[in-house]
Formats: C-alpha cells, structure tokens, sequence
C-alpha cells in the first residue's frame, strides 16, 4: 500500500471493508444501516465516542445532561467572535452512537421547500425539494400516518409530545400569533411552514428517536456491519488522489483500516473538514499554516460555515401553570422515575411542543424567524432562570448572511479545530435581529397570553431602539447549534464548492463527505431532519437507485413581495 502521498503508517492494519464510514451520528448511523441493507457489500462504522444506552440520553426532557457532558460532547468552542464583542460561543457536537441526535433537544424542522430549491439554485443539481422529499418521507414515521408530504412507515417515529395537553401556555401562545396576523398551520413540515402550530419531535412513544436507536440498533446485528467505538479517527489514507482507507488512534496506538471501494466522511461540520485538511484537502495556506502536505488545494473545505443564533424571550408568568415549579431536584426525580417506569409523563417530551415560523419582511418569500415556545423559563443547563413562574420563547433569523470556517491548527487530531462564525457581521444579520426582537415582542403582547404575561424579564421593554437591540444582541445571544455548510455542494465552476451532486470530494476518487456539512446553505429550522434526509439520499446514490421526485404544492402568501406585519414605529419591518 503505497501511503507516500500523505504520510507512512507507524502502526498497524485492523481490516478491510468496502465502506468506511467515519461518523455515527445523525448521517453516519444512517448510512451504515442503509448500505449494509446488501450482504453483498461490508461496512465499518468509526465513532470516537462510546455508547449510547443511557438514561440522560434516552429521555427526552433531559436534553440539556448529556450535551453538557464530556462523555457525550466534543465540546467545541468558537474562536472570540468579532461581531458579538469578542464572545466566544459554546459549539457542541455529539461524541456518542448517533452522533449529535443522541444529545439535541429533538425539534423535528425539515426547512421550508425555498430553502431546499435553494441549494438546486446554488449548483447543487438534483437537490431541489422535490427530489428530496422522497427522502423526508422514507425516514419519517408520522405519528398521524402517512400523506402526500409525510412518511408513515419509517425509522424515525415523529410526534408532538404530549401534544400540548399538560400546558395551557402552549394554546395561549399559539392563540396570540393568530391575534397578531399569522396564519395558524396544522403541520409545517407538510404543506406550509409559515405560521403558528405545534412542534414536533423525533421521540418513539417516549424515549429520544436518535439514528443510533432508530437505524444502527437493528442493523448491528448484520454479519456485514462492523462498529468500532472509542476511536479518534486521524486522516483518509490516499494513494496519489485516490482514498484507500483511515488512519485511526484507539488505546494510545495508531491504526489503519483499508476500503476497497469508499471513505465516507460523517463527522459532521466541524470533524468533517478538520479530516479532509488533516489529509492534504483543504485551502493550502491553512494546510501549510498546519504543517500538513496539500495533497489536493481545496479552498473550499472548512469554508462557507454557517450556524444559527438564538436568544431567550422570557417572562414572568402570573398564573401557577409554567414548568418551573419542576425544576427542583426532587421533582425532577419524580419526573424521571415516572419516566424510567412508563415512559410517559413530562419526561417523555422536550418540552418543545409550540412553535412559529414568519417572515422578517416584506419581500421575503418563505419564513426566516422560528420561535421555539416554552412554558417555562430556565437555562440551558435545565436551572431555572429565576424564582417563580415563567415562560419564554428562543427566537432567532434563520437566513443569516455571515459566513466563518473552521480550520485545523496543526496535524494533531486531538487538538480542537479554530472556529470562527463571524456572527452578525453582515449588516443584513443585524437587522433582521432588530425585526425579530420587535416581531417577537408584539406577538407576546397579544391578549391571549394576557392572563398569564408578567413582566418581561429579558430583553426588558426598555431594550426598544436600534442601538440598545443590537447591544442587548451581542452581549446575550447564543447558538443554536446549527454548524452547518463547511464542505458545500456545488456547481463545477464554482470554487469553494467542494463535492459534487452526488458528495463526492472533487479532485479525489473513492471519498464523499455526507453530512450537514455538505449544505450549500442553511435551512429555516433545525437541522436534524434535513441532516437525516441527506444520508438517506446518498445513500442511494451510492447505491444508484434514487427514487423519483415528487412535485408537490407549497404554501406561500399571495402578497408575500408587499406585506408583512408591521411594529407601530417600526413600519419598515
């Protein structure tokens, strides 16, 4: 095996397989399943994290245990971010079977279909909304059953919690977007996304339906499915431009694996392109910069990342009917024993279960603000925000303008990647931020949340003009841990665009990036869904047997170029 091109093997070979997989989690998992569906052909599946059978993991209200631990989270930092006055931003990423659907918080969002004919209209020919629903359907079962625009039958279950009937908050809230001029949706995963409806989650009677539990559980019982776990995987091995197999460390030795056919990379947008630069692809002043031989001058690898901001709307809440009465360590014993014996209760859902999704502005033809609705109002961390009741509502533009890049700083792969987002350095950012704190506001004052809505604790009605929202912005916004876009899809001519339309690495044989890295731009909503959908398509076009597209109608307003709520002294909007 000639390894001259991008540097010898001190260790040993553990094996062969046609695919090799690096990643299991919201792509990877997926993959794996699929492609080892043939006993024909042999899968490895590389995750550096460990199991993912585990309580805090498997229950959906308690999201916010594992994402906070170092077992089951890279724990990623953002390099200080210029636009939000130096800030460094939290960016975790999934380390566990199922990757970063084993610690989301289990919003269910396709994105509109505009954001899906978007990345058609940026090059990435074959991936318009109408080939990629096929794929939404297939891996969806749709706790109301299946229809034109949703699946019945697939892996993943889809409900809407405990479908709003333990909180008289989450009507109130939907109630007082219809009172504020937004149309209600019975499903915006379906026909229209634009409005106020329930959310949904990828939740299977209870229990968090991550691409670990709902793909990789079964399929590791095939003989022709391999899963190493506890390996950090180093770089692609290539002979000349043609990619052979990985290079792995597990046990403090160093391995390598040989594939007969492919490397598939799954590590996500952060793990993916630090792979393709440790390997010789990428920008070659960063792979210099590193120490690292350039191997193929890929200006585009690491590129383009995007990510989406949210903050927390919340207020105190005047009647005794917000969750924060639970957030005792002794109530959420009993929350969870409850949970451990029935699998019903609040520890069955994330909370999550109403949402909005609407315009910034005029002229916008599909939604580009989501709200996430609450009935309690806490941190991440699951501690409550302060004493008493409350609610809150994480708000944020969706379509941001700003693009960052990860980069490696050396050839080490232990060492942390530099992140850099470039938040709300585009002027455009920072004044949809300006819409969607006003938007977000009028909707909350309506009169349907009037029996309930205390003061406001954050913003503060005092956070009112241009300059105190974009203060207020930068010094309390977080990510929504969205990366996304690093390895884009793309046309041919256009030289950031690193994969073609079917995610294979331009300028190199036998390797393709299939995860939300691969985005030509970001979606409006969360990004497992469309995450999810992108494995199932390639891997059908690895197999080269992809369904056929199905056109569909989409909602949108008939007046969508000259109307959108206006805020009183704010009519621009």
């Amino acid at each position: 095996m000639n390894t001259s091109m991008n540097g010898p093997i001190n260790g040993m070979n553990t094996g062969e397989a046609d695919y090799i997989i690096v990643g299991s989690g919201s792509a990877g998992s997926i993959l794996a399943a699929r492609l080892s569906e043939d006993p024909e052909v042999s899968v490895i599946l590389l995750e550096a994290g460990g199991s993912d059978v585990h309580p805090f993991v498997q229950m959906p209200s308690a999201l916010s245990i594992p994402m906070n631990l170092p077992r089951f989270n890279w724990g990623f930092e953002s390099e200080p971010e210029p636009g939000l006055d130096g800030r460094q931003l939290d960016c975790p990423r999934g380390r566990v079977l199922g990757g970063s659907s084993s610690i989301n918080g289990m919003a269910f969002v396709r994105g509109h279909a505009c954001d899906i004919d978007e990345w058609a209209e940026r090059g990435a020919e074959g991936w318009d909304y109408a080939h990629c629903l096929p794929y939404y359907k297939r891996l969806e079962s749709w706790y109301h059953g299946a229809n034109r625009y949703r699946g019945g039958s697939g892996p993943v279950a889809v409900c809407a919690g405990n479908d709003m009937r333990l909180n008289p908050l989450y009507e109130a809230y939907i109630a007082a977007g219809e009172q504020a001029g937004y149309p209600f949706t019975p499903d915006y995963n379906g026909h229209q996304q634009e409005g106020v409806g329930q959310m949904h989650m990828n939740v299977d009677r209870g229990v968090r339906a991550s691409t670990a539990r709902a793909y990789l559980r079964s399929a590791r019982a095939r003989p022709n499915l391999r899963v190493l776990t506890g390996v950090l995987v180093d770089r692609v091995l290539l002979q000349g431009t043609r990619a052979i197999g990985v290079v792995y460390h597990s046990g403090g030795r160093v391995m390598s694996l040989a594939a007969t056919r492919e490397v598939i990379l799954s590590a996500g947008s952060i793990g993916s392109p630090a792979v393709l630069q440790r390997s010789g692809i990428g920008p070659a002043k960063v792979l210099e910069a590193a120490a690292v031989p350039v191997v193929v001058d890929a200006p585009g690898v690491g590129e383009n990342l995007q990510d989406h901001l949210e903050v927390y709307f919340q207020y105190r809440c005047l009647q005794p009917v917000s969750l924060n009465k639970h957030l005792s360590w002794w109530r959420k014993g009993l929350i969870g024993a409850r949970w451990l014996m029935t699998r019903d209760g609040l520890g069955a859902t994330n909370h999550f279960e109403a949402c909005a999704f609407i315009r910034s502005k005029a002229g916008r033809r599909s939604p580009d603000i989501q709200h996430h609705f609450l009935p309690a109002a806490m941190r991440y961390d699951g501690r409550s925000a302060f004493g008493g009741d409350g609610f809150q509502v994480h708000v944020g533009p969706n379509k941001p303008v700003s693009r960052g890049h990860v980069r490696i700083r050396s050839s080490d792969p232990a060492q942390s990647p530099s992140i850099l987002f470039n938040y709300l350095t585009a002027r455009e950012d920072v004044e949809d931020w300006r819409a969607a704190i006003r938007l977000t506001r009028e909707m909350l004052g309506q009169e349907a949340l009037a029996i309930y809505r205390g003061d406001e604790i954050q913003p503060g009605y005092h956070i009112d003009s241009d300059e105190a929202i974009d203060a207020w912005v930068r010094a309390n916004v977080e990510s929504a841990y969205h990366p996304s876009c690093s390895v884009k899809l793309g046309a041919a001519d256009d030289p950031m665009a690193v994969l073609d339309s079917e995610c294979q690495v331009r300028g190199v044989k036998g390797l393709r990036v299939i995860d939300s890295s691969i985005f030509p731009s970001i979606t409006n909503g969360n990004l497992n869904a469309p995450s999810m959908m992108v494995a199932e398509r390639g891997a059908d076009i690895i197999r080269g047997r992809l369904l056929p597209p199905e056109e569909v109608p989409v909602w949108e307003p008939d007046d969508w170029q000259t109307k959108q709520r206006s805020v009183k002294g704010h009519d621009a909007y």
